[in-house]
């Protein structure tokens, strides 16, 4: 009589009490890659749209074409908030002097000055309301989250207002984008739209 063999269970990381800490992502074995800690669990991002990756990779380089020199621009790079907290934004702009050691693996958040994130379909919620709270209460200055309508981007921006603590919104853009902070930005939103698209009659 043969025995079928057992299948292989999936072996999923037990968390401690209290949940996972910000120093555990850099220890922890076979965690996906752009793993994020919110409050002490582990989240785990789903595949990738055309429009995300699109929408990274423009305000990617365009925030490091217009940036001034004593600030860097990262994409997908962690930020501690605090023990409990090491989010990954899409892309974000720090103070340059921050950076000391090409084997560095996150940034203090006290050090961010603005965060962007691309919503994703998986992620509306964390962006739209998790995220945004703990950057404020991070002391991140400025915060844009940037959505996909009907295949075109827009743009919602924040500012943190330093009497609540809390963000307040400073403009929603829809084909242009022209802000003075952090930084002057002037872009064109529909360069995110594929060409295809674009020329598309409405």
């Amino acid at each position: 009589m043969s025995i079928e063999p057992e299948a292989s269970e999936p072996r999923w990381a037990v968390p401690p009490e209290g949940g996972w800490t910000a120093d555990d992502l850099d220890t922890l074995p076979n965690l996906p890659p752009h793993t994020e800690l919110i409050d002490g669990s582990l989240v785990f991002v789903s595949p990738q749209t055309l429009f995300h990756s699109r929408a990274v990779d423009f305000f990617n380089w365009k925030l490091q074409s217009l940036a001034p020199p004593e600030l860097e621009v990262v994409r997908e790079f962690t930020i501690d908030i605090d023990r409990y907290n090491r989010p990954e934004p899409d892309v974000i702009v720090i103070e340059g002097d921050i950076i000391q050691d090409p084997d560095q693996t996150r940034f203090p958040a006290e050090s961010v000055r603005l965060a962007v994130e691309v919503v994703s379909p998986e992620s509306r919620s964390r962006d739209r309301e998790t995220k945004p709270v703990k950057y404020a209460r991070a002391t991140i200055p400025h915060y844009w989250r940037v959505e996909n309508h009907d295949g075109r981007a827009v743009v919602y921006v924040f500012e943190r207002e330093p009497a609540t603590g809390a963000y307040t919104s400073t403009g929603i853009f829809h084909d242009r984008m022209k802000v003075s902070v952090p930084f002057p930005v002037d872009l064109d939103l529909t360069a995110i739209t594929p060409r295809r698209r674009a020329a598309d009659p409405q």
